[in-house]
């Protein structure tokens, strides 16, 4: 086979087997995503020599995908030595404590995913919420006996929230300046699908805590106890946490964020243990903190961090973004969004297949980012065409883009929190919510034309070639 023109039916083809690959590994037989992911790369790169691609294109193509990802991927490196310093310090144990004494077992859910959504509010991450308070939410919730998967769904649906409502979120910023938009317009847009959202969440983790009203306090007791024996809990070992916003508040970059943080923490742990020297602190940090209490459920717990521990995650997000950019480089993703874009003629239409097509770079490049970007480039002028603005076409990446990468087993987001919290992805899916409701309001949207913000004259008089928009 020759390199001639890629057709739409053969580049559905190739992503359809492709989808059918992950999906059957991961999802049939429950296997590691590495490996469903690394028989797709084969597969892909088989192709690309069939179609005539030399190695020089097929490694450009591995080069370009993993260029996206190495910013993310240092910053998950950075999160792993967070983690164990963090409990290290006694930060992680204070705050399960201060849980266990100020939440009650029945509004536990609810206050999980209302106190995330500040958190992740104040710092603009979602990845930081679940990596600081969400492992502290989790072992507080897990010691109250509910289902840790439901505890993982209410911190990750409140992180994605908080995420949304902050200018300093990472996501929002490019989203806005994909459609570009002014960034606080984007995120007024967006509120139409994530208050919606959020409220019927709340809602929802609210009645499922229901069934808790009686913790049981003698294992709550043991718990405290152990924290209160073997870890330094006190107001100060909640600095690491202020540092986090006080970063935050002056838009410090997430990785020097990261770094001080580390420092203060690894600092804090001398201070807390006499007896700690240099190769003790180091291996902490590399290999992560290994808790030694009297309680067996507090060291499964606290038992996790550590640069090495984010290696598995490292190493499935570099396989994931070179397939990634294999598709993206031989033309397989724009060839099958690029037709669909221009035949649009209605803001039901429009709305459907941009979300269609974030949900599909979810799945085969699984990088928030480009789930943003790509389908961002090819729907801009459409959506313009068709008479919405681009604010409308910014909450549309964001409600099928963004917050639905926590919930593919192979995307960056996926393989981060089921790493981090030990949940796999799905089974903590059901739970979240935000993420799985925020489409649904998008949808709505554009069948409803509510919130549905239309073109002005300002931006008719643009250049643009604008046709009647039909809801």
């Amino acid at each position: 086979m020759t390199k001639s023109k890629l057709s739409l039916s053969e580049a559905i083809i190739v992503l359809i087997i492709i989808l059918a690959i992950m999906g059957s590994g991961v999802i049939g037989l429950g296997l590691s995503p590495q490996v469903p992911v690394l028989l797709a790369i084969t597969v892909t790169i088989f192709w690309a020599k069939l179609r005539g691609f030399n190695w020089h294109e097929i490694n450009g193509g591995i080069k370009d995908g993993i260029d996206k990802g190495i910013i993310p991927i240092v910053i998950f490196i950075l999160i792993g030595a967070m983690i164990s310093t963090w409990i290290a310090a006694g930060t992680i144990p204070t705050l399960m404590v201060i849980g266990f004494k100020a939440i009650s077992a029945q509004w536990f859910l609810p206050t999980v995913f209302l106190v995330c959504s500040l958190v992740g509010a104040a710092v603009g991450s979602c990845f930081t919420v679940v990596s600081t308070v969400g492992i502290a939410f989790f072992g507080i919730g897990v010691t109250m006996n509910f289902n840790p998967a439901l505890v993982a769904g209410a911190i990750i649906a409140g992180g994605t929230f908080g995420d949304k409502l902050s200018p300093l979120s990472e996501t929002n910023n490019l989203a806005a300046a994909v459609v570009d938009t002014d960034l606080f317009d984007h995120m007024k847009t967006i509120l139409w699908s994530t208050l919606p959202a959020a409220a019927i969440s709340t809602v929802a983790f609210a009645v499922l805590g229901m069934g808790h009203n009686h913790a049981d306090m003698a294992k709550i007791n043991t718990t405290v106890a152990a924290l209160n024996n073997d870890f330094h809990i006190s107001i100060i070992a909640l600095i690491p946490i202020a540092l986090v916003f006080i970063c935050a508040a002056f838009k410090m970059a997430a990785i020097p964020t990261m770094l001080l943080n580390i420092f203060v923490s690894a600092a804090m742990m001398f201070m807390n243990n006499t007896g700690l020297n240099m190769n003790k602190a180091s291996d902490i940090i590399t290999n992560g903190f290994v808790a030694k209490t009297s309680n067996h459920e507090v060291n499964l717990l606290l038992s996790r961090g550590g640069v090495v521990s984010m290696m598995p995650t490292v190493a499935l997000i570099v396989l994931t973004l070179s397939l990634g950019g294999l598709l993206v480089h031989f033309g397989l993703i724009s060839t099958v969004m690029t037709p669909i874009a221009t035949k649009l003629n209605n803001s039901a239409k429009l709305i459907t297949a941009a979300l269609c097509a974030c949900i599909g770079v979810n799945i085969f490049v699984g990088e928030q980012f480009l789930s943003i970007i790509l389908p961002g480039r090819a729907f801009k002028q459409t959506f313009n065409n068709g008479g919405l603005a681009s604010s409308a076409l910014g909450r549309v990446l964001e409600d099928g883009g963004t917050v639905l990468n926590y919930l593919v087993p192979w995307g960056v987001g996926g393989v981060f929190i089921a790493n981090t919290l030990g949940v796999p992805t799905m089974q903590y899916l059901p739970f979240v919510f935000f993420s799985l409701l925020c489409p649904v309001f998008s949808l709505l949207s554009g069948f409803t034309g509510i919130g549905l913000r239309k073109l002005n004259a300002t931006e008719d008089a643009k250049g643009k070639e604008t046709v009647p928009v039909q809801n």
